[in-house]
């Protein structure tokens, strides 16, 4: 009898044990090489120069993707890509927030009025800056400044001080080729942090000065505008030209440490003004609503981790190696488990804009990518400024994503 409960308890314990042994993928330490940030925007930003960097770098552990049959060409993604503008850098600033989410907009004014329109990413940062500024004076220091935000944020901006194309405002000062913030924001965090050890607490002279400086580096934004021969405001702009209704875009979030079918704060650094506006849904719903979304028509902002062993800036493919976790047991725990202990980080944002399903019915996701790590290919490469992220790292490591309410149309009744 023991004998035959031994057995029956190893049968029960194999597909557990099967799932570890089974593990196939390789890792490796490679040694950093410089790339496209060192050698194009530092360079263009005079931070540094080629001939500094050190001969010997910090070796990286990370997934060995050499071999592997990989979808990362565009042509793979031709039949299910939308409409979107080109990939455009955001240089050496902490915008991605803003770059993804204005792409993404772009996008919809294309899906909703067949309009194809380029805007500004910078006058939205620009107002941005401003109301953290206000939010510091407000939160007497406390309040976060610094160049990373959410995607909402866009939203938020927009509604409160509309947006212009980027024709009109690039804010982009000097002649330079990429865009780089550092001074800037060296400049307004040692006239902010002056402000707090003075108390000098009046907002409109803050706000004031906050604009000064920026005003010097990146340029002082229209109040009014001519545009293909009509005078527009950039409230005006969006509501009589772009005609998007900032009120038709949720924020959908996946994790347990709130409770789902609630509307709740998504607890990170970026979230600046503690917005509580994330419709927070179980994994398996986050992700039928997201798949459900990119398959018919709809793009998608993203936000969240990429800096993890299976992102390769050598192939632009993100992956979930074995070795970390197997396909199987990525679930609610896992995720919440990485973000708890700060192994999942919210520290990039980027533009869905098509898929594919591989041979075993996988879904890939073609990811619009303004960051410099994209962009370590030929520039002439169709994949430059492209990322491809497989089912399963998006459903462990991408927290959050933004899209029309009419995707959730079949979910909003079950919210409290």
């Amino acid at each position: 009898m023991r004998k035959i409960l031994i057995t029956m308890l190893v049968l029960a314990m194999m597909p557990a044990m099967n799932a570890f042994s089974q593990s196939k993928d390789k890792a490796m330490f490679k040694e950093y090489e410089p790339g496209y940030y060192q050698n194009f925007i530092l360079k263009d930003v005079h931070a540094i120069q080629q001939k500094q960097h050190p001969k010997h770098m910090e070796k990286k552990f990370q997934m060995d993707q050499s071999g592997m049959k990989l979808p990362n060409k565009i042509a793979d993604y031709k039949d299910h890509t939308y409409w979107h503008t080109p990939t455009t850098s955001q240089g050496n600033t902490g915008t991605c927030w803003c770059f993804s989410t204005t792409s993404f907009y772009e996008s919809e004014e294309h899906r909703l009025f067949n309009q194809d329109v380029k805007l500004s990413e910078m006058y939205t940062v620009y107002w941005e800056y401003v109301e953290k500024a206000k939010g510091f004076v407000e939160s007497r220091g406390t309040s976060k400044f610094d160049e990373g935000s959410e995607a909402n944020a866009v939203t938020r901006d927009y509604k409160k001080y509309g947006i212009v194309p980027r024709s009109v405002y690039d804010g982009m000062k000097d002649g330079r080729k990429f865009y780089s913030h550092a001074q800037m924001m060296k400049e307004m965090r040692s006239y902010l942090n002056n402000v707090k050890a003075t108390n000098a607490w009046n907002e409109n002279e803050v706000v004031a000065t906050i604009k000064s400086i920026m005003n010097h580096y990146m340029g002082e934004p229209p109040t009014s505008f001519t545009y293909k021969g009509v005078n527009y405001t950039p409230k005006s702009f969006l509501k009589n030209y772009l005609k998007l209704n900032m009120d038709d875009y949720v924020d959908v979030l996946s994790y347990e440490q709130e409770p789902f079918w609630h509307k709740v704060e998504y607890k990170v650094p970026d979230n600046w003004w503690h917005s509580k506006e994330y419709y927070n849904v179980p994994l398996k719903d986050y992700m039928k609503i997201i798949n459900y979304a990119i398959e018919n028509g709809y793009t998608a902002a993203i936000g969240g981790d990429v800096s993890e062993a299976g992102f390769s800036r050598q192939t632009n493919v993100a992956l979930i190696p074995d070795f970390d976790i197997p396909s199987a047991y990525i679930n609610d725990n896992a995720r919440q488990f990485r973000f708890s202990n700060g192994t999942t980080t919210d520290d990039h944002g980027m533009h869905m804009v098509g898929y594919m399903k591989d041979k075993d019915g996988k879904m890939w996701y073609l990811i619009k990518d303004s960051s410099s790590g994209s962009r370590n290919i030929d520039p002439k490469s169709p994949e430059f400024g492209y990322y491809f992220f497989s089912e399963d790292y998006f459903k462990l490591k991408m927290m959050d994503f933004t899209v029309h309410k009419d995707v959730l149309k079949k979910y909003m009744n079950k919210f409290k």
